[in-house]
């Protein structure tokens, strides 16, 4: 919601502006089809031309980050820690017992309880694998974390692919705009010998271009690439706080104390408080009473 009254407040300050400093939208109207035609159809086939087709679609997907904002919420971090908890306690009460769970977590009883952190396959994989690993005797704390560390930043990587490709293009566009008030200019001076009133309509039309490029990289493609970079490293934190959580188990410290380490390793927008949390432990105890 809060990007889309983004949107309304660029495009009201910006033409509200300009209309009331006695500005006239006819000339910007009757251009501006043509000039978007030129410089939003060069930048969508450069956007073509360096991106593959997944590229493309992630792109495009993530673009509903904007409005959306994070997938991860507070009550999914306070989740992700109970999940963990009952994990890595059954993990120690019995370990045969959790190969059930981490084979097939899609029917596990406890991953079950948690249908979001189930339904994101990089977030189950990480988990599952990492227990796995631990109880592979690959339990080397140092080991893993490097493991976890490459794996984690990869995965940045990748899902930053699509903020990567809107700032590509927002570099581009004033530079579109220009190709297209040059391809204006080209067309005023075939036309030079008309009156001044329709060289100057003429003029004005061709620098409706250099507006439009400029407009476009500044004012969303640019703020696009930026929230959704903002968003992707904000949920990347949910993933972190994996590692962290079973990096601490491998050091064996008590379930408690590896749950707390999550807790304080939680960004605090979504943090849980200790009590909450406690509560929430407690919970999950009386159900597997």
């Amino acid at each position: 919601m809060i990007g889309i009254v983004g949107i309304l407040l660029i495009f009201v300050m910006v033409f509200g502006g300009y209309i009331a400093a006695g500005g006239k939208l006819g000339i910007i109207l009757k251009s501006l089809p043509f000039e978007f035609m030129m410089i939003g159809g060069a930048a969508a086939g450069a956007f073509i031309i360096s991106n593959d087709m997944a590229g493309i679609k992630h792109t495009l997907k993530d673009m509903g980050k904007v409005f959306k904002g994070p997938k991860w919420k507070p009550e999914d971090y306070k989740n992700l820690l109970c999940l963990l908890f009952e994990l890595i306690r059954l993990a120690r009460q019995n370990p045969v017992g959790l190969e059930e769970h981490i084979e097939a977590p899609e029917t596990s009883p406890i991953f079950t309880k948690y249908p979001k952190i189930v339904a994101d396959k990089e977030a189950v994989a990480l988990i599952c694998d990492t227990l796995r690993s631990a109880s592979m005797n690959y339990d080397d704390p140092h080991q893993v974390e490097e493991v976890l560390e490459k794996r984690l930043e990869e995965n940045l990587h990748h899902a930053l692919h699509s903020s990567h490709a809107m700032a590509a293009m927002s570099d581009g566009l004033p530079a579109l705009g220009i190709v297209a008030a040059v391809l204006g200019v080209v067309k005023t001076m075939a036309s030079i010998d008309q009156p001044p009133e329709i060289l100057g309509k003429m003029i004005g039309g061709a620098l409706v271009g250099t507006f439009l490029g400029v407009f476009l990289a500044y004012g969303l493609v640019g703020p696009f690439a930026a929230k959704m970079k903002d968003v992707i490293e904000e949920d990347s934190h949910f993933y972190q706080l994996i590692r962290e959580v079973l990096v601490a188990n491998l050091y064996n410290h008590a379930t408690n104390i590896c749950i707390e380490v999550g807790r304080q390793n939680t960004p605090g927008r979504y943090r849980p408080s200790f009590s909450e949390l406690e509560e929430a432990l407690k919970d999950v105890k009386s159900e597997a009473a």
